[in-house]
């Protein structure tokens, strides 16, 4: 019995021996440990935390992106109905432009045919007198009944003017 008395001795004294020096460092690494856990913990409470304010952030970075994006959308639809207005504006004052110098050049073309046919209707009308006059004139009763005719209008315009005309007509 004594031998169990001294192993009870013994075993009470490794017991105490590992209270004393053993059990605290392991209590301090266990509260350590607890600690790096609760820290942890915290960590990622914050970090979910955190997650949620990104999150959130993101959303509304996301919405104003839409925002920005259906003004900038409406901004170019605006740019495209006036640039088209634009466009149809200068095309209009264009096709007026071409309108007008189409009516221009119809108007020189038409005074041109004008003269033309001036010139024309003047050298065809020469060109009928001149025969007319060959085609009365190649008679020799026509050409003297025309001879005649022109010296009684000559001296009916003689006496018609008076002695002054006539004397300035002698000299």
């Amino acid at each position: 019995m004594a031998d169990y008395i001294a192993e009870f001795a013994g075993f009470l004294i490794v017991i105490a021996v590992i209270w004393w020096k053993v059990v605290p460092p392991v209590r301090a690494l266990m509260r350590r440990q607890q600690e790096a856990v609760a820290a942890q913990i915290e960590a990622s409470k914050a970090a979910e935390q955190r997650l949620a304010t990104a999150n959130e952030k993101y959303r509304n970075a996301l919405a104003d992106a839409r925002t920005e994006a259906a003004k900038i959308r409406d901004s170019a639809r605006e740019d495209a109905t006036r640039i088209v207005e634009e466009m149809r504006a200068q095309a209009e004052r264009e096709v007026e432009r071409i309108r007008q110098r189409g009516e221009e050049d119809l108007v020189a073309q038409r005074q041109r045919v004008i003269g033309e046919l001036h010139r024309r209707i003047g050298e065809l009308a020469v060109d009928l007198a001149g025969e007319l006059v060959s085609e009365h004139l190649s008679d020799p009763r026509r050409r003297s009944a025309t001879v005649d005719r022109l010296l009684d209008e000559l001296t009916a315009m003689s006496g018609a003017a008076g002695p002054s005309t006539s004397s300035s007509a002698e000299g």
